[in-house]
């Protein structure tokens, strides 16, 4: 992010697990907060942030997605009051969705966030981050730390501390939320498919991921009851608001605000030098040899195995991403490739596991295959007349003692280069092959006008 020179008190406030599965969102919540202060004139030092988080880990939350709120406060009591605030509305929204399994938090950070700090949120999107380390970071930087929660459970905290910390200078993209009235909850949504196809072409490129051209379906609306009514992924702000142009609805939307985020741009894979560094829980790019025919196991799952110096790993293509498993099992041994993937543990029944998300083919083996030789007659291919008796023709009789068979090197249904699933199958963090060339190092650090209602 830019070097900007701010006349106030920093404040950072992160949010995390209040998604409930009876209704509720923690994008809902923070864009409550967020709009109600820009409309009462608090300087924002950025959009919103919504940061996805490792989806490796087994505990994650409801979307695995921590937010942030990042603003100016004339003083350091301002900025207290501030929190106060955030926690106050945040009392108030958990207590209407209750649901047991969630560890709500909030944190608010007041000043410039420490490296350490930038440290453990950019760990969090690709790595482990135990709670321990959370509750240093906060011990060390008390009284400048302020948290809440309403749940013994302490796992939200990393979360909620992992959207302060993580300033999303690696990579970034935005996503447009259009939010729900209440009195549409829990109801189908109502969003004309044609003009979301139309939007995605009219965009140029500039938005992604809207629709499914393959299965002809909108991926821009969540499912279930909470109050998203759709959410619309892009490059800039500015095609974002030009896409809100052109979805049409039946139903009204209560409010809308954009997000910069660290969706569509693989922040949770790190590239390892052999495949001893894929540890599980992890998201990595390697690179290995196929060292074993792929192999196809109950579900439709494939099963690539591939090997480095260091050892042998299986990849694996799911069910539902459909063509790309049979990419996946057009591969031959002694191909090399390069996967992309979280990594499962190995369990009594499956070693460790990297779950394919991209493969990148980046060097065909050849293939040779024996084939019995050509009649040089009828052009037709010939039988064997037995052990050592050559080959034989059924069509037009003619006979060779002395023929053998032919070596042929076999024409490859896969060629070298990317291939990915089906934009259906897509999740947050996974970047997909039209983005790549369009990294963002950095953020200018301003805002357009008019970046929610």
């Amino acid at each position: 992010m830019a070097n900007l020179k701010l006349n106030g008190v920093e404040l950072h406030v992160g949010f995390d697990d209040v998604d409930s599965p009876r209704g509720g969102c923690t994008t809902d919540l923070v864009s409550e907060i967020a709009i109600k202060w820009s409309k009462r004139g608090v300087k924002f030092i950025d959009y919103p942030n919504l940061v996805r988080l490792n989806p490796a880990i087994p505990w994650k939350t409801r979307g695995n997605g921590a937010l942030s709120l990042r603003v100016l406060a004339e003083s350091y009591e301002l900025a207290k009051d501030m929190c106060s605030e955030a926690i106050s509305i945040s009392e108030d929204y958990v207590a209407e969705f209750t649901h047991l399994k969630r560890s709500p938090h909030v944190v608010c950070f007041i000043g410039h966030v420490p490296g350490e700090l930038e440290s453990m949120g950019e760990k969090a999107v690709r790595d482990v981050v135990l709670i321990d380390e959370a509750l240093s970071i906060v011990e060390k930087h008390l009284p400048k730390v302020i948290t809440w929660s309403n749940s013994s459970n302490r796992r939200g905290l990393i979360g909620a501390l992992a959207a302060v910390g993580n300033r999303l200078t690696k990579d970034h993209t935005y996503e447009l939320i259009a939010y729900r009235s209440r009195d549409y909850w829990g109801t189908p949504r109502l969003i004309d498919p044609v003009s979301v196809f139309k939007m995605d072409e009219e965009t140029g490129g500039l938005t992604f991921l809207n629709v499914d051209k393959e299965a002809n379906r909108i991926l821009i609306a969540p499912h279930g009851p909470d109050p998203i009514l759709f959410g619309i992924r892009g490059e800039e702000p500015s095609a974002l608001i030009k896409a809100l142009s052109i979805v049409k609805t039946g139903e009204p939307i209560a409010k809308w605000i954009i997000f910069r985020t660290n969706q569509a741009t693989d922040e949770h894979l790190k590239r390892v030098r052999n495949l001893c560094e894929a540890y599980a829980y992890t998201g990595v790019i390697a690179v290995g040899r196929v060292s074993r025919d792929p192999r196809i196991i109950a579900g439709g799952h494939v099963i690539l195995t591939i090997a480095d110096e260091c050892g042998e790993v299986d990849a694996a293509a799911y069910e539902p991403t459909e063509d790309f498993r049979g990419i996946v099992k057009e591969l031959k041994p002694g191909d090399v490739v390069e996967v992309y993937g979280v990594v499962r543990p190995p369990s009594s029944i499956h070693g460790k596991t990297i779950n394919l998300e991209k493969i990148r083919v980046i060097k065909l083996a050849e293939v040779l295959r024996q084939l019995n030789p050509i009649c040089p007659k009828c052009g037709r291919r010939m039988t064997s007349s037995g052990k050592g008796k050559g080959f034989k023709c059924t069509y037009c009789g003619y006979r060779d003692p002395t023929a053998s068979k032919v070596v042929v090197i076999e024409k490859r249904r896969v060629a070298e280069g990317w291939y990915q699933p089906p934009p259906r199958a897509f999740k947050h963090l996974m970047k997909p092959l039209e983005r790549f060339g369009r990294e963002k190092s950095g953020w200018s650090g301003v805002m357009i006008e008019k970046w929610h209602s």
